[in-house]
């Protein structure tokens, strides 16, 4: 099995440019390691979020959150959809968050001054489950609480089409740093099509995370993610979008946050029309009636250049196919 190991896991940027690190065959398993978004500067408490201490925090943007790739996937062209299949993500023994003085939305609290005037760094230890692997394991956010390991991978996409952006903040229809945490084993992505090859990448994977990302970090870690990627000739999709085994989710991300809700919304009703046989009108008043669609705030930390992503699901029950 190809695989790119964690030392040459070290991009920060999609950029069609780069030289392909593996070439693989449309449905061919392969894996990537990848770092955690601090490229391995976060392992104890005492190891704090303080930029001028931190790697490659004198660039602007940072150097952080970096990914893996690109990948060359043979017979993928420009106007294809790239289909993204993630079968397993293993992360390594330990996760972390940090918190401190102007990161994120109490980083200038006067009300929690512990959240505004002091560097937190919080590393959660991760057990075994019963395959032996942190595949099923248990995450220990303290000696009281904890809960299922759920990973899911923080960036991923195809290079744009002419310009290059940045693995920190770079968002687009092609991809980028969204924190989708439905991006997870099991579920599959898709993602329209730019160059040759597609030229794909990972990174960014997350141990857990609730909605919004709240702090700007959620439980950062380490992985080896073991994935295929497929192709759908000649058919693009508008934006990146998401099939669960139930259910289907359309994207978008933006600022305010109520203009996400709507393009998603929007695009959903747009997939039910093109693939489904909806009529545009039954859609529309489905995503108002249906008591199982849901609306997800997947990123909505307050970081860079980020917008804000969120997601419109409906159960395939509902879908007739």
């Amino acid at each position: 099995m190809q695989r790119i190991p964690r030392e040459q896991s070290r991009k920060f940027a999609f950029d069609w440019h780069d030289q392909p690190l593996v070439r693989v065959k449309p449905g061919e398993t392969f894996e990537i390691e990848t770092w955690d978004a601090s490229s391995g500067y976060f392992k104890t408490p005492e190891d704090k979020a303080v930029p001028g201490k931190r790697p490659g925090f004198d660039r602007s943007p940072p150097q952080a959150n970096p990914i893996g790739g690109p990948v060359f996937v043979e017979g993928v062209a420009r106007g294809d959809t790239l289909v993204v299949r993630i079968e397993q993500i293993q992360v390594e023994p330990y996760s972390w968050v940090a918190v401190g003085p102007r990161r994120g939305p109490l980083g200038e609290s006067t009300r929690f001054p512990d959240c505004s005037t002091e560097y937190t760094t919080k590393i959660f230890k991760h057990t075994p489950g019963p395959s032996g692997t942190t595949v099923d394991g248990t995450l220990h956010f303290s000696d009281r609480i904890s809960w299922p390991i759920t990973p899911f991978i923080g960036t991923l996409g195809v290079c744009p089409d002419r310009e290059v952006t940045t693995s920190i903040d770079g968002q687009g229809d092609w991809g980028g740093n969204l924190d989708f945490r439905d991006v997870a084993p099991g579920n599959t992505i898709f993602l329209p099509v730019y160059h040759e090859g597609a030229l794909f990448y990972l990174g960014d994977v997350h141990a857990s995370q609730g909605d919004t990302e709240f702090t700007g970090t959620a439980a950062e870690t380490q992985s080896t993610v073991r994935l295929k990627l497929d192709v759908i000739k000649g058919k693009k999709v508008p934006f990146m979008r998401i099939e669960k085994p139930d259910s289907i989710i359309a994207l978008d991300f933006y600022r305010p946050l109520e203009v996400a809700v709507e393009v998603a919304t929007v695009r959903l009703i747009e997939w039910l029309v093109a693939d489904f046989g909806f009529k545009a009108v039954d859609a529309y008043c489905l995503v108002s009636t249906c008591p199982d669609f849901r609306i997800h705030v997947y990123q909505m930390c307050k970081i860079g250049k980020l917008s804000y992503v969120a997601g419109a699901e409906i159960p395939r029950k509902y879908l007739g196919k």
